[in-house]
């Protein structure tokens, strides 16, 4: 059973900076692709950056020129950096990892506040 640990969560006052980790038990390269989502309470989970087997990034418009993702393979690992961070910025950020299958797996969560 693949699983998936993120860390990395926590209090930051507006402006300051965070990186999020995400563990894979397994292989990175078994997945299409790797991803954060977040979830702020009343809204919908949405997309924040996403890195592929090949190592091209997207991310969300919020997500521009603020965030970073990246990989370390040997690690089995995807960060997440996040700098300028804004109240805004709050909520349950998700691991998530999609095998060429089709298959997606999901990290429990890690909580990010922002306070102004």
């Amino acid at each position: 059973q693949v699983q998936l640990v993120e860390s990395g969560g926590g209090l930051v006052q507006a402006g300051g900076s965070l990186r999020l980790s995400c563990a894979a038990s397994t292989n990175i390269f078994s997945f299409n692709s790797v991803g954060w989502y977040r979830q702020a309470p009343g809204k919908q989970r949405e997309l924040v950056a996403r890195i592929t087997f090949g190592g091209n990034t997207a991310y969300a418009d919020s997500a521009k020129g603020r965030f970073t993702i990246s990989r370390d393979n040997a690690k089995n690992s995807v960060y997440l950096q996040m700098d300028s961070l804004k109240p805004e910025d709050t909520a349950v950020y998700y691991c998530n990892a999609v095998t060429s299958y089709g298959r997606a797996y999901w990290g429990q969560g890690t909580q990010v506040t922002v306070s102004s």
